[in-house]
């Protein structure tokens, strides 16, 4: 478990294969705290990592849901009950009317909780990382590829811990403070 002011371990790997193969090896060896750090998208790494599909897909559905009900209510509302006016025979309600409106806030809606739901499922705004003390890494940002495993991890020991990054070919192998 966590041990003192420690956050966990952090190793580099030389290349994105490399790295695909560490995180196999992490995911299959039972950690459940730790990341992947890489300046560049790296396809498949989610897979690697064990990551399961992103719940943000739920949060624009509904967003979409309320704006296209919103838009049916207003205009159903204001043409039925607010200002009833009968225009060249036409009813007083129907769902082509409010089409505009009802996009328009589907739209809306679906974009603003996306970005909702993404703030909460990602824990955001967050100023501060542990990982960022390491003392290289500005490197992360450019070319450094890096699998960090945090003290809290059920697993976690620091010498066992320190010994696995190895064997999977990390190096520069650091302690992070929390």
């Amino acid at each position: 478990m966590a041990e003192n002011n420690t956050y966990g371990l952090a190793a580099d790997f030389e290349n994105p294969s490399v790295l695909m193969k560490a995180a196999e090896k992490c995911r299959d060896e039972g950690f459940k705290a730790w990341d992947v750090l890489t300046p560049f998208p790296v396809h498949g790494l989610d897979d690697a990592m064990g990551l399961k599909r992103s719940k943000v897909p739920f949060f624009t559905f509904i967003g979409g849901v309320t704006g296209f009900i919103i838009g049916l209510s207003i205009v159903w509302y204001m043409n039925y009950f607010d200002y009833p006016l009968i225009v060249g025979g036409k009813p007083l309600f129907s769902p082509v009317f409010p089409f505009p409106v009802m996009y328009e806030l589907t739209i809306l809606l679906a974009a603003l909780s996306t970005i909702v739901g993404m703030f909460i499922l990602n824990g955001l705004p967050r100023h501060y990382h542990s990982a960022m003390k390491a003392k290289d890494f500005a490197g992360v940002t450019d070319d450094t590829l890096r699998i960090t495993i945090e003290a809290t991890d059920p697993l976690y020991d620091s010498e066992k811990t320190r010994a696995f990054l190895q064997e999977i070919g990390g190096t520069n192998i650091q302690e992070l403070e929390d």
